[in-house]
């Protein structure tokens, strides 16, 4: 945990193969989806104390709260599912399942849909957040392999960094695809900051960020590209400074993989994790 004013570290939670954290501040409690036994970690947001674990499928991945249902949703790549948890219970109150392909990341536009990301399928999915019901499936060509998300909520806007190289901007009411344009390789993560009317992407491939104006709902200009590291893909917007931070490391060679299986990044070289910090 990173103090934002002072940018010091003034804690840490134990954990492995980490992807997501949702946070309830109402119950005082984080939420992180971990590969490590696919499952959900929730610890004290004062002390930074484990509290329990759930176990949620085989390879969680991205994970938030959603404001309406007021329960925390995870996404499995490994089980092709969505699980909600209900905070106060610490339960898997539902699923949707047998998605069907690679999900990837999510957002809840807290009035009741969840917008999910089929990485493998090149899709959108509306989700009925109370129901548990895929609601709607819209194609998002050009957009292949839709990776990174967040969304403007008040305009009904999803933002979706695409690993083809074009960040794409989806009607959230329609699925109507509402413009494109390029940005790097390897997207991974997306914010958007509504008090600053700033979209911003972190593609690590070719170690940028991608900051875009919000002009209208419907029209988005390139604001810069920032220059920041090789495999610097994860990304939060202080959206009260409009800082961006970039978790990255160094890695050595690449591990040989099974046979048929994808080779495989190589160890993070020990001691060189560090968070990049851009302001505005």
């Amino acid at each position: 945990m990173i103090d934002l004013d002072t940018q010091a570290i003034i804690g840490k939670i134990p954990g492995s193969d980490v992807h997501g954290i949702a946070v309830d501040r109402d119950l005082g409690r984080g939420f992180i989806s971990a590969t490590d036994r696919g499952s959900v970690t929730i610890f004290d947001l004062k002390t930074l104390a484990v509290i329990d674990k759930v176990a949620v499928g085989e390879d969680p991945n991205a994970i938030f709260y959603d404001h309406k249902t007021k329960r925390v949703f995870m996404i499995d790549r490994g089980s092709k599912r969505v699980s909600a948890i209900d905070p106060k219970t610490d339960k898997v109150v539902g699923t949707v399942e047998n998605l069907g392909g690679r999900t990837e990341h999510a957002v809840s536009d807290n009035t009741g849909h969840l917008f999910l990301n089929m990485q493998s399928l090149g899709t959108l999915l509306r989700i009925d957040a109370q129901a548990l019901k895929v609601t709607d499936t819209w194609k998002l060509a050009p957009c292949e392999q839709p990776s990174s998300m967040d969304m403007d909520r008040a305009h009904q806007r999803v933002f979706i960094g695409c690993r083809s190289g074009v960040m794409t901007v989806v009607d959230g009411t329609t699925g109507r695809i509402v413009t494109t344009q390029p940005i790097g390789r390897g997207v991974d993560a997306a914010e958007f900051d509504p008090d600053r009317g700033l979209v911003y992407f972190s593609t690590g491939g070719d170690g940028a960020m991608w900051v875009f104006h919000e002009d209208s709902p419907d029209k988005y200009t390139l604001v810069e590209t920032v220059k920041t590291q090789a495999g610097a893909r994860t990304m939060a917007i202080d959206r009260k400074t409009g800082r961006a931070f970039l978790s990255v490391g160094e890695f050595g060679p690449p591990q040989t993989p099974a046979p048929g299986r994808k080779q495989l990044r190589g160890a993070m070289v020990a001691g060189s994790f560090s968070v990049l910090v851009f302001g505005e």
